[in-house]
């Protein structure tokens, strides 16, 4: 198959499902909260909601993926976005909004683990790292979308996530007309099935797991609470706290060159520098929130070093269970998002104990911590422990 075919339509799932039905919430969040009179715990509580719904579905999407192909998968994920922020759109009260949330975040679980699978069916092989990695960027580009729409609709988040509703639509049909069926009897068929759901014996698969949780906690603030923080001090209009989310996602799609430079640099180095920049930019956020230059510093750091470490992620994952790709997508994004369902309850609670400052700084730490846990130097070579 033709790299654009399957690399494009894949770019714009992801920037719909991560991008503008998961991601842009925080950006979001003020005027929703103004608008339902939430406070920051429930805020943080709902935020979870997408963290723990993308649980569910990245298990069922990597089960399902495995068992029928990608095709169905990719399409649910989209339906499940559309309608998700159609109830999000036009929700009365917190309770319609949880339930949009739930099905929003669910279709980011479900989109991830099929894009995997594809690439490995229908890209050739030394191309397959560079389609992984940016289709995974795809949620930069939905980021800066989002960042983009809010500036021009200020605080008409219901309006805004209709148009998300609709874009979505155009998505989901276009992935309809290009991603291909998995024949039966057909030579794709047998290949996808011979990898195996068990991760039991599989070497790199511990700190591969331990180092996704780790960072899925250290990222979870940043991701509700960082245009929150930069508001509460004053010193930003409207179109500069948009703009803060633009920064985000405009550097995000730097992380699309993640590929190329394990490639080049290998795994090891690769995920210590991506992990010590994400630390970095929450403790530049807390040092100075009110200053614009060193926030939006912050949130490019951020955004680049997100999207960087998530393809790192789905690389390494992939060459630990070199015989199913979507399970090597599957297990460390599961993670993250348990992780990030863990610090989304947290940092609600510490801020509101705390404040924005402290809360931020200790996130920081915790990025610092995932430092010391990536693939080691000598496994680089050898499947990243999975040989």
């Amino acid at each position: 198959m033709k790299f654009s075919r399957l690399v494009l339509p894949g770019v714009t799932m992801i920037a719909a499902t991560y991008g503008l039905a998961r991601f842009s919430f925080g950006l979001l969040l003020p005027g929703i909260k103004e608008s339902l009179d939430i406070s920051e715990f429930v805020s943080g509580l709902i935020s979870s909601l997408f963290y723990l719904t993308y649980c569910f579905t990245i298990i069922y999407s990597t089960v399902m993926t495995t068992r029928q192909g990608p095709r169905r998968m990719i399409l649910l994920a989209g339906l499940l976005a559309f309608i998700g922020m159609l109830l999000m759109a036009a929700t009365p009260n917190v309770w319609v909004l949880a339930l949009g949330v739930i099905l929003a975040g669910g279709s980011t679980g479900l989109a991830s683990p099929p894009y995997g699978a594809a690439i490995s069916l229908w890209i050739t092989e030394g191309r397959q790292g560079k389609a992984n990695t940016w289709i995974n960027s795809g949620t930069s580009f939905g980021i800066a979308l989002s960042g983009i729409g809010a500036i021009f609709l200020a605080d008409e988040w219901r309006l805004t996530y209709l148009i998300y509703a609709a874009f979505t639509l155009l998505i989901l049909i276009w992935n309809f007309r290009a991603i291909p069926k998995v024949r039966t009897g057909s030579r794709s068929e047998l290949r996808f099935e011979k990898g195996a759901l068990s991760i039991r014996g599989v070497k790199g698969s511990i700190p591969l797991s331990v180092a996704s949780l780790t960072l899925g906690i250290s990222t979870a603030a940043f991701w509700t609470f960082s245009r929150s923080f930069i508001e509460v001090t004053g010193n930003y209009s409207d179109w500069q706290l948009s703009g803060f989310w633009v920064v985000i996602g405009l550097f995000g799609v730097l992380g699309g060159f993640s590929g190329s430079l394990v490639e080049k640099r290998g795994l090891s180095l690769s995920y210590k520098l991506g992990s010590l920049a994400i630390a970095s930019s929450s403790i530049i956020l807390a040092v100075a929130p009110e200053n614009w230059f060193m926030s939006y510093l912050s949130a490019a750091i951020f955004g680049s070093s997100y999207i960087f470490l998530t393809g790192v992620l789905l690389v390494w994952g992939i060459r630990v269970f070199i015989t199913n790709a979507s399970l090597g997508i599957g297990i460390p994004f599961l993670l993250l998002a348990v992780g990030q369902v863990i610090g989304s309850l947290f940092a609600g609670l510490l801020i509101g104990i705390w404040g924005y400052v402290v809360s931020f700084i200790l996130y920081g730490l915790v990025g610092m911590v995932a430092t010391l846990i990536g693939p080691k130097k000598s496994r680089d070579a050898a499947a990243c422990g999975s040989g």
